[in-house]
């Protein structure tokens, strides 16, 4: 197969880049879990202390001003003015590190896709409610493997995220705040209600297994169809890793078990009613991921303990597959 290792300068940007992404994103967290802003106003010839709640100037009274709250003002105020001076710097680092990562010519994700992995990492929706899955998925695989997949082809025109939530909670954030967030011109898809759109005609779309269906709040959306194979995906242990992103950006993915998603390809490349025009990539994408698999990562090891785990549906495909190397 045609796997090509990554160069010393590459593997050390790579690693780089995620050091800077998450100083960025730690500073990022922090500075939106403190109040949107404090300020003292008089009401009635009195001084109160005031939490600005969100950027339209809504405002709670925390009390009459008296020496503690002047205290608590004051040390907010330089807080705040600590971690936005922190969050400039370490943009400007992430800034730096992702333009390097785009020169060395290193595996990357549309902007368009970076834009709503940052939102849901922001805001804790990625991860414990959704991963990356699809092709966009092979660019975090790649980087797993310290190498460029070659075979595999990686161009897509959409993103797709599968659900992973067990059950709903409204304390949650909602993956159409996480949409809104990114872009106000998204709208779901009314022929195909478990896709959005923006005003470029980005596409996102939301699959599930039929386990996780019940994790969506029910005034979520878009909402997605229940996928019995997307059951596999949930298997093994997820791959977590920043990649670069067109624009100068940097964004963290989360994607299936490279070897389930691996011989969920091949399965697709076979499935009855599948676009015929996407089982050659989908054959090409399983065997290429597979390949990295045994070449560049022992520690997803391809032994019989990993066939003993496998469904039915799934034995056949790797056989095949294994038969090739021999």
């Amino acid at each position: 197969m045609a796997l090509e290792a990554f160069s010393d300068e590459q593997a050390r940007v790579i690693v780089n880049l995620e050091q800077a992404y998450q100083v960025w994103m730690e500073t990022l967290r922090t500075l939106n879990d403190i109040p949107y802003n404090m300020r003292i106003k008089e009401v009635s010839g009195r001084e109160y202390l005031y939490e600005v709640t969100d950027r339209a100037g809504n405002m709670r009274s925390k009390g009459p001003l008296d020496p503690d709250k002047q205290a608590e003002f004051e040390t907010y105020k330089t807080g705040k003015a600590e971690l936005k001076d922190r969050l400039a710097q370490s943009k400007k680092t992430l800034k730096e590190q992702a333009s390097l990562y785009r020169a060395l010519r290193l595996p990357m994700l549309p902007a368009e896709a970076g834009k709503i992995l940052r939102e849901a990492d922001r805001i804790r929706f990625l991860g414990e409610q959704a991963m990356v899955v699809g092709t966009n998925a092979l660019v975090a695989y790649a980087l797993e493997a310290n190498a460029f997949i070659r075979d595999a082809p990686d161009s897509t025109l959409d993103f797709d995220m599968a659900l992973t939530a067990i059950a709903a909670d409204t304390t949650r954030p909602t993956l159409w705040k996480v949409l809104k967030e990114v872009d106000m011109t998204y709208t779901v898809n009314a022929e195909r209600p478990f896709q959005a759109r923006n005003a470029k005609a980005y596409e996102v779309e939301i699959l599930s297994a039929p386990s996780r269906i019940g994790g969506q709040q029910a005034r979520d959306k878009p909402r997605p169809v229940a996928l019995p194979e997307q059951e596999w995906l949930l298997n093994g242990r997820p791959i977590d890793r920043v990649v670069g992103v067109y624009g100068g950006e940097a964004a963290r993915m989360i994607v299936p078990d490279p070897r389930w998603f691996a011989l969920h390809k091949l399965w697709m490349a076979e499935k009855p009613g599948r676009n015929p025009q996407k089982k050659p990539k989908d054959r090409k994408q399983g065997i290429a991921l597979l390949d990295a698999v045994r070449q560049t990562m022992p520690h997803y090891p391809l032994d019989a303990a990993f066939f003993g785990e496998l469904p039915e549906a799934l034995k056949r495909h790797f056989e095949h597959w294994a038969a090739r190397g021999q």
